[in-house]
């Protein structure tokens, strides 16, 4: 007969691995470890221990409930025969966390040879997955691929369906990082394999990268649903990512449409949040970007600061690092900062044939040519960034990213305009009816960056000063997911990562802040009114960043 214990740990299992219910999970392996201490067994002490650590890494993301989990995957590993397989696996959950928080490999990568030496599937299931998390930035793409196709491999011999999806899942997601034409295909693959038995956290982070795919095909409005809908039902399953996710897919929505200066109030909020991944200095990016936009001059050279020891130096390239630099590009732009501008771009020049996107897949930017050429722009070399630009033009229309070909094709005629003067037919024909709301509002942040005349604290570039900033959506109220072993989420819930998000039943067309100002398509109501009153006297108007440009070379 089956002891309360033996079911309590079977019951963790399958929410975790079965149901993906990483919220049930982390209840169910809690309880299992108090009794496991209380009795004294080891071997149950140390399954709920790996229980603990949840099905992705760095799952607990408050120093507290870090350092509690630690210690007792790290107690339970003192209770065990060193050459056990349990104790493997609680070594490997442990060197993959440590390696993740400092953005290493060395330690896991050591362990998955030893889990290959070992003979175990399960643990070696778990060392490959594991050590994927710590294998995800610019550099690392073959290594990364050859751990998920093992992965997939070694999953029929687990007998558990969820290796095979998490390789699935995986192999996806680096196919889509080294833009391989063939990375929707895999997403597939991934899609028919769910179908039939969900898994709750494997089909969050699938439904993030169908968001990703929506805003490349300038489908905002289908994206702002569908990332909305993602995020109540991460938030469901206990997710931690799920809050996080969910603003850095808002805020490349907003870039596109033109309106990121309405993100200042966020991000703000989102830097002392909980929520964030260790290593991950994007928000400062974002804010810095954003700020530039809106015309805090002051706030967004305060962010750049600080990336200089951060992304900017020689640290580690993390998941998130190619998107940072999209930003520190686009904010040095803003301000007229080509010093920075140069430095950015010579860290991002071994990184061109690359997309700018962030793991698991659910935020592109477009080529990393783009960031190039608009660094040749600020750094006063025309002639380089046509160069860069035009390729960036041609790997954007290769990824479907809509939006990105246009913001692409903008800043050709840009750069054609400074190396041969706006009256150049090449110019002309790369500005013309190719850039659409979001273009001009950069623009005209452009305009103003370069003249110095970026105010501390002025408004917002679309929509005005901070009038929609504080609409309160699905983020508000909620306290972070992934909680200490056996504890509620923590975070305050007053001040959570995702005030000034509208959601579900706050939004209108685009959602947050500016109902009614942009509709169903993502176009901004001011370039929709523009165009209407060009087709009426006749003109051509130009076509918005991201629609309506499929097909147009």
């Amino acid at each position: 007969m089956i002891g309360t214990l033996e079911w309590t740990l079977l019951d963790g299992e399958h929410a975790l691995l079965v149901k993906g219910d990483m919220r049930r999970a982390r209840e169910r392996f809690g309880h299992a470890y108090a009794q496991a201490e209380q009795r004294g067994e080891a071997d149950a002490l140390a399954r709920a221990a790996l229980g603990l650590g949840g099905m992705w890494v760095h799952e607990h993301r408050t120093a507290a409930a870090a350092a509690t989990v630690r210690v007792r995957q790290r107690d339970a590993l003192a209770r065990l025969d060193a050459g056990s397989p349990l104790a493997l696996r609680l070594r490997i959950r442990l060197a993959a966390e440590d390696d993740y928080r400092t953005g290493g490999q060395d330690a896991i990568m050591a362990l998955v040879s030893e889990a290959r030496a070992a003979g175990d599937p399960v643990t070696l299931a778990e060392a490959l997955s594991l050590a994927h998390h710590c294998v995800l930035g610019p550099d690392d793409g073959p290594r990364r691929m050859e751990l998920a196709r093992e992965l997939v491999g070694v999953a029929s011999r687990t007998g558990r369906r969820s290796d095979l999806l998490i390789g699935l899942l995986w192999r996806a997601v680096d196919l889509l990082m080294e833009a391989d034409p063939h990375a929707e295909r895999a997403l597939g693959e991934l899609r028919s394999t769910l179908d039939g038995e969900g898994q709750q956290a494997i089909e969050s982070v699938a439904g993030a990268i169908e968001v990703m795919l929506s805003t490349r095909g300038g489908r905002f409005a289908h994206a702002e649903e569908r990332a909305a809908a993602g995020y109540e039902r991460g938030l469901a399953a206990g997710d931690p990512e799920a809050p996080g996710r969910y603003v850095r897919q808002l805020a490349a929505l907003r870039w596109y449409q033109g309106r990121i200066g309405e993100f200042v109030p966020l991000l703000t909020d989102l830097l002392n949040s909980p929520v964030l991944p260790a290593m991950d200095d994007s928000p400062y990016a974002g804010l810095a970007v954003a700020a530039a936009v809106a015309g805090d001059r002051r706030l967004a050279e305060c962010m750049l600061a600080r990336l200089r020891r951060g992304v900017l130096a020689d640290g580690p390239r993390t998941s998130t690092w190619l998107v940072s630099m999209y930003a520190v590009v686009e904010a040095a732009d803003l301000l007229g900062d080509a010093e920075l501008a140069g430095r950015a771009a010579a860290l991002l020049a071994p990184y061109g044939a690359l997309p700018v996107m962030t793991s698991p897949g659910i935020v592109c930017l477009g080529s990393v040519r783009h960031s190039l050429g608009v660094a040749a722009i600020t750094t006063g070399d025309p002639g380089l960034a046509v160069a860069h630009l035009r390729r960036a033009v041609h790997e954007n229309l290769a990824l479907g990213h809509w939006p990105a070909v246009a913001l692409s094709r903008s800043r050709l005629g840009q750069a054609l305009a400074l190396r041969d003067g706006p009256r150049d037919e090449g110019a002309q024909a790369a500005r013309a009816g190719r850039a659409g709301g979001g273009d001009a509002r950069h623009a005209r942040a452009r305009s103003r960056g370069r003249a110095g005349h970026l105010p501390p604290g002025g408004p917002a570039v679309a929509g005005g000063a901070g009038r929609a900033d504080r609409v309160r959506g699905p983020l508000r109220g909620h306290a972070a997911p992934g909680g200490a072993a056996g504890q509620p989420g923590q975070g305050d819930p007053g001040r959570g990562p995702g005030r000034g998000i509208a959601g579900p039943r706050a939004r209108a067309g685009t959602g947050a802040a500016g109902a009614g100002r942009a509709g169903g398509d993502g176009v901004p109501e001011p370039a929709r009114a523009a165009r209407h009153r060009d087709r009426g006297a006749g003109g051509r108007s130009p076509a918005p960043a991201g629609a309506g440009t499929a097909g147009r070379a």
